[in-house]
């Protein structure tokens, strides 16, 4: 059981800016993570006494976390790998260690939130809790009333063996709509469309939960705000958090 000053050490690792929670048990495994000076175990616990060290560096948890909002352009790539070419670390080129809160595919543009706290990275993309994201979508051909009904019941994508969940679509436009998602499978819109004989020319992502990418201009980022703060934490955990 953990006591009030205990955590365990994948969360340790993510609030230290390391890596996510997901990846943590991956380095550890790897053996690059020491606490006291012998190796460190999945699950364990760690008290405030207790000196970690990742790859010959002592960590020591953030007092506050970084959280961007970032209005992405097409052609940038959702990855921390910086040997591909038009990375998003090397376009962004923050000062610290960043991850990307879910992603956009390549051709795809518009938000996306960008934190050191690997621990919400999961929070916010766990599909069972059913966190909303909306996109403008412009398509090759103009829409019918079964496209939208089709979209919105769900539609089977034989690649991923998967009926997609129920959303909301709006039409906006002869060839145009808004769709609201809360899962996030790959490429899930295109291969929705695709999967309906129809073609997207455009993605463009406005909303991620209480986050919208207004008043950010394409390739630029923001700080989210203290108000922003407090709603995405109020919807992700059902209570107000000033820090978690």
């Amino acid at each position: 059981m953990l006591t009030e000053e205990s955590v365990r050490i994948n969360r340790f690792l993510s609030a230290a800016g390391v890596c996510s929670r997901r990846e943590a048990d991956r380095l550890i495994e790897s053996g690059r993570v020491l606490v006291n000076g012998r190796p460190a175990e999945k699950g364990m616990k760690l008290l405030p006494k207790d000196v970690v060290v990742f790859d010959g560096k002592t960590l020591s948890k953030k007092e506050e976390r970084t959280l961007l909002l970032f209005n992405k352009p097409p052609g940038i790539v959702c990855t921390e790998e910086k040997r591909e070419k038009n990375n998003i670390v090397d376009y962004i080129s923050y000062p610290t260690r960043i991850f990307t809160v879910g992603r956009l595919d390549k051709e795809s543009r518009g938000l996306l939130l960008l934190t050191d706290d690997g621990s919400i990275v999961n929070d916010i993309m766990k599909g069972s809790k059913k966190h909303e994201k909306e996109y403008h979508v412009t398509v090759d051909k103009p829409l019918t009333e079964g496209f939208i009904r089709t979209m919105e019941k769900g539609v089977y994508l034989p690649e991923l063996s998967v009926t997609t969940r129920r959303c909301r679509v709006k039409r906006t436009g002869e060839k145009s709509f808004d769709i609201t998602l809360t899962q996030g499978l790959n490429r899930q819109i295109r291969r929705m469309c695709e999967a309906l004989s129809y073609r997207v020319i455009d993605l463009m992502r406005f909303r991620i939960m209480n986050l919208f990418v207004d008043g950010i201009r394409e390739g630029a980022y923001r700080s989210i705000t203290k108000e922003e703060e407090r709603e995405l934490f109020k919807e992700l955990y059902n209570a107000d958090q000033d820090s978690k």
